[in-house]
């Protein structure tokens, strides 16, 4: 296990009620489709050298699942048992092979070094403590492990968008399951400790609040 204690994982878990983690699912499932297509070259292009153990953090209803090779061991963390409903459905069509684990990202009951890869789209704007969990990637990654990652991040600063992100906050992690608008998710990828950080932002087609988005690899050291 990581940094976090079996008990607080737990309550993490346990944190949001049934209904509203089923209303979130059916929302995911449904109310994704226009940008899942816009964003379907980029993220055919990210994931395009997937290979062997594979873990996603909060694959969702599966969106991604179309973008990986047959032959991957995926491992996938899903703390909403909602959304197990649709990503088995997704799995099933495409005769991917799934184990769902019910962690949080800060605390994944995954071994040291044994993920060839990681993966996160739209998560790490909703977890507790960023940086640790970070620091359980670089854990759970072989040496020379990849960690790809497809994020909405805060604007630049000191612009009208930007103050909009942190005036609305408060609301938006009601309504959106924890996300927090205004992160600066790159910095913090720079800071953990990777050998190489490679992304580039650019802005989504999507509502302006989640609109600036960063999507790239990060790289574990080697031995």
């Amino acid at each position: 296990m990581g940094t976090l204690t079996r008990s607080k994982a737990e309550s993490k878990l346990q944190q949001s009620p049934d209904w509203y983690q089923r209303i979130f699912a059916w929302i995911m499932a449904h109310g994704t489709a226009k940008y899942e297509a816009e964003m379907s070259d980029r993220k055919q292009a990210l994931f395009a050298d997937l290979h062997g153990n594979v873990l996603e953090i909060g694959p969702g209803t599966g969106p991604n699942l179309r973008y990986y090779p047959s032959d991957i061991h995926w491992i996938g963390i899903e703390p909403n048992p909602f959304m197990d409903f649709y990503l088995k459905q997704e799995a099933d069509r495409l005769g991917l092979k799934i184990d769902i684990h019910r962690d949080t990202a800060e605390c994944l009951e995954v071994g040291d070094n044994s993920m060839d890869a990681v993966v996160s789209t739209l998560v790490l704007c909703s977890v507790d403590n960023l940086e640790r969990t970070l620091q359980e990637i670089l854990r759970v990654l072989k040496p020379g492990g990849r960690f790809y990652f497809l994020e909405h991040v805060a604007a630049p600063k000191q612009t009208w968008l930007r103050r909009v992100q942190h005036w609305i906050r408060p609301a938006w992690k009601i309504l959106g399951d924890g996300c927090h608008p205004d992160r600066e998710t790159w910095i913090a990828l720079e800071n953990a400790g990777f050998e190489r950080v490679e992304y580039q932002h650019f802005r989504a087609p999507v509502p302006a609040i989640v609109s600036p988005q960063i999507i790239g690899v990060a790289l574990k050291r080697g031995n």
